[in-house]
């Protein structure tokens, strides 16, 4: 596994948590979506890396 694959699925991994956070907190859809995609190409980015 390189570093760039374990760099990427953390970074995934950590914008689904902001995700999850800013629903929490009733931020605007947009952002959450906007977010959430970039967190989801990141986490396939780094998996299919591996």
């Amino acid at each position: 596994m390189s570093g760039i694959a374990v760099v990427l699925i953390a970074l995934g991994l950590f914008l689904i948590g902001g995700v999850i956070s800013f629903v929490k907190q009733g931020m605007p859809k947009g952002v959450i979506v906007l977010l959430g995609l970039c967190g989801a190409m990141s986490l396939a980015a780094g998996l299919l890396r591996v």
